[in-house]
């Protein structure tokens, strides 16, 4: 693999525009190129060339020659400048010392481009250095107090004791140790992480009993400044804000207090490792790219530069930094010695995970189960044309029901289908969904995997159906009827029974990780809300007539209506649930953009609120309308649709998806797209309007012959869950895109400590 796409994979995608422009480089080379190619003699050159062939073998020993050591000092085409800015930090210039000829100008630019790359990469990284190092100075005080309350929690009954001299021995032989370590080392040591010394005295001494002089101050003290935070997690947290309760409580010293410390600290050291080895990566891959865009450039020019710009390279910050290699140890030893019980290897599991590797069995099961669907669909098509079910009036009933029953079914695989395609295309356009969507490092599922999901459920579905069908239209003996009439509601209860296994297969993480997102959309807005959370009810909002079908399930089977010729819809309270089970999704989103708005006093999400009561309106009137079919209800229903409509694909097109921007560089679009060919831009606006008027179809109520209601409704449904499918892809690209703006790459995790000073300076600062 060449260089240019290695070093491409390796960018981490929030940081792009932060990396060496190794492209742009390049392409001052090829500029390069062209000249010396035009400027060189060709005849002479291949004569020379022929002439070579014919010298006598000179062997393999390897000679130095005085000229070339003399060239090797003489040559020298550049000198490279140390500025000093006003912030104490190096900009480097480059001074090109051949005299420069009309063709040797783009020799110029790219050692001025190439000092601007550099100084780009020093600025960042140094900015990013010094965050980690900021960091690490409040890991160490959560530890300070992590340590100090797991002492308590687990002796309740001591007594304060004061082992200072018991610490400071430890630290001072610790640091007498290295007192043949580098300056550097020992600066940072001191400086931002001394204080792990003082944890392990801490931890050790009291292990011992150890109890020295008592005019030392005692580490147990820190306690007495220390409070939980309250996150606002839970949904007990969140009563308490709104009860206009303490935001931070006391310490209890309960076991239940110290596990959820640790479990956040312990959140919180794996998202600090996992960022100080992507610093670690950025800096090798940048000076990798120095290194060969270098070499290049002495191939095509022949001029002798890398040696002596690549020694500036590795003088300056981002080469010749330990800082980030010594706070990986350091987070590795303490996680090892505090969360996984000393035990190295399995701390580093944990710090570490194992990248899912791409199993083929997935592929092969994948094409088998895809296959097999087909099969199913032609041979259940085939089934109900030779048996003239649809035409048929005994079998009337049995459609009307049926159809139902199993639609639920191919609403979730659609959408299932939606995502892996969505999540192919992702991967296509390096768009990191897993760090947005807030997966855990290796239990992300990839497009295969999601897909084979998919085509499994389709291939027990459409089995069950063709043998739903054949029992009903085929069966000759009465008495296995009303039993023939239950297979749907096993398959429900197979669908349920994969959805909540408790055991390790089937992709046990991502199902919990669902069902936990589930239920935080049920709580809303008890809940702080993630972009998990309103990204999923955005989905269920295309999945209303899929909550209806289950609707039909409770009816059909709850109140035995499969036994009688009758229709739920005659039922007073089943209309009743019809409309609030079309609500329910909407008003989650409601609900989520209240709760954003009195934590975040964003004014957008009352806007986006505001938006989705509007939707709400529309459908409590237009699903009237589909019940009552007056004329009055049909032009509520018409002006209400029409509103919400217009509404909500402004916001899907304009803030959802960040186009229609005035002064974009992007005609109608946005300055950075994700997406290389931009008239697919232009194509998914227009789809995106034309979908969202086709649920004008229910209100205007347009003959479409050949189609029953049932089928014209599973069919704007299925078109809705697809105009979902798209603005999922786009509406992750903004996402990503505007974490890319801000160089953002790492979850904002909360600390389960806060210091009194620290509040009270807060206050003072404000």
């Amino acid at each position: 693999m060449k260089f240019g796409k290695e070093f491409k994979q390796q960018k981490v995608p929030e940081w792009t525009d932060a990396y060496v422009d190794y492209n742009g480089l390049k392409r001052i080379l090829h500029k390069v190129r062209q000249f010396r190619e035009r400027q060189r003699p060709p005849t002479p050159m291949r004569i020379s060339q022929q002439l070579s062939l014919y010298k006598p073998f000179s062997g393999l020993d390897v000679k130095s020659s005085p000229e070339e050591t003399k060239n090797d000092v003489e040559d020298q085409v550049i000198a490279v400048e140390t500025v000093q800015n006003d912030d104490s930090r190096e900009v480097y210039n480059t001074n090109f010392l051949p005299s420069t000829n009309e063709g040797e100008e783009s020799e110029v630019t790219f050692f001025e481009k190439l000092d601007e790359e550099l100084n780009k990469v020093n600025t960042f990284y140094r900015d990013k250095v010094e965050e980690v190092i900021e960091e690490a100075a409040s890991l160490n005080k959560q530890m300070n107090a992590l340590i100090a309350l797991r002492i308590k929690v687990k002796q309740p009954d001591i007594k304060k004791c004061h082992i200072q001299r018991k610490v400071s021995t430890d630290s001072s032989s610790t640091e007498s140790s290295k007192s043949h370590s580098p300056n550097r080392e020992d600066t940072l040591e001191s400086r931002h992480v001394g204080s792990k010394f003082d944890v392990e005295g801490i931890d050790d001494a009291y292990r011992n009993g150890v109890n020295p002089d008592n005019n030392e101050s005692d580490p147990l003290d820190v306690l007495d400044r220390v409070r939980i935070n309250n996150t606002l997690e839970s949904p007990m947290s969140t009563i308490r804000s709104v009860l206009n309760d303490s935001k931070d409580k006391d310490l209890r010293f309960k076991k239940e207090e110290l596990k959820e410390a640790e479990g956040q600290l312990k959140v919180v050291f794996v998202e600090f490792y996992r960022k100080l080895h992507l610093l670690k990566q950025y800096s090798y891959v940048n000076l990798l790219a120095f290194s060969k865009i270098l070499k290049k450039y002495e191939k095509i020019a022949l001029r002798r530069a890398a040696r002596s710009y690549m020694k500036t390279v590795d003088d300056s910050y981002i080469g010749s930094s330990d800082e980030v290699t010594l706070l990986l140890d350091r987070v590795e030893s303490t996680f090892s010695k505090y969360f996984a019980n000393s035990n190295r290897r399995e701390g580093m599991k944990v710090l570490r995970p194992k990248r899912k590797r791409e199993k083929h069995r997935v592929t092969f099961f994948s094409g088998f189960f895809s296959g097999c669907s087909i099969a199913l669909l032609i041979a259940i098509i085939l089934l109900i044309q030779a048996r003239k079910v649809t035409t048929r009036k005994e079998h009337s009933m049995y459609i009307d029901n049926v159809f139902p029953l199993y639609s639920l079914y191919a609403y979730i695989i659609l959408h299932m289908l939606m995502y892996a395609a969505n999540i192919y295309f992702w991967k296509q356009c390096r768009i990191n969904y897993s760090f947005i969507f807030g997966f855990n490092q290796g239990t992300e599922l990839s497009y295969q995997d999601v897909f084979l999901f998919s085509t499994g459920l389709a291939v027990l579905t459409l089995g069950t159906f063709l043998v739903h069908v054949h029992m009903k239209v085929d069966s000759v003996n009465a008495v296995y009827s009303k039993y023939t009439e239950l297979v749907p509601l096993g398959l429900l209860i197979v669908f349920v029974a994969i959805f909540l296994c408790p055991f390790n297969i089937l992709y046990k993480s991502s199902r919990l990780f669902l069902m936990r997102s589930l239920f935080r959309c049920i709580c809303a807005p008890l809940y702080k809300v993630q972009f998990a959370d309103f990204f999923l009810a955005d989905q269920l909002t295309s999945q209303v007539q899929a909550m209806r079908c289950l609707e039909f399930y409770i009816c059909y089977y709850g109140m035995r209506w499969y036994t009688k010729e009758e229709k739920c819809h005659h039922l007073d309270f089943y209309n009743f649930f019809y409309i609030i089970m079309a609500v329910i999704p909407y008003w989650i989103r409601f609900l989520q953009c209240v709760r954003r708005l009195f934590e975040e006093k964003d004014w957008v999400h009352l806007v986006n609120g505001s938006r989705y009561f509007l939707t709400i309106v529309a459908v409590v009137v237009r699903t009237v309308f589909e019940l009552k079919m007056k004329k009055s209800w049909k032009v509520l229903a018409l002006v209400s649709s029409v509103a919400a409509i217009l509404f909500n694909t402004y916001w899907d097109i304009a803030i959802d998806w960040g186009l229609l921007q005035r002064k974009s560089n992007n005609m109608f679009l946005r300055n950075k797209l994700a997406v290389s060919h931009k008239h697919v831009y232009f194509v998914v606006m227009v789809l995106d309007v034309v979908l969202r008027l086709a649920w004008l179809q229910l209100v205007l109520k347009f003959n479409i012959r050949a189609l029953k209601g049932t089928v014209i409704s599973a069919l704007f449904s299925s078109l809705e869950i697809f105009r979902r499918g798209v603005w999922m892809f786009f509406r992750l690209e903004n996402e990503h895109l505007n974490n890319v703006g801000k160089y953002r790459a790492f979850k904002s995790v909360p600390l389960p400590f806060s210091y009194y000073e620290e509040d009270e300076n807060e206050k003072k600062d404000e």
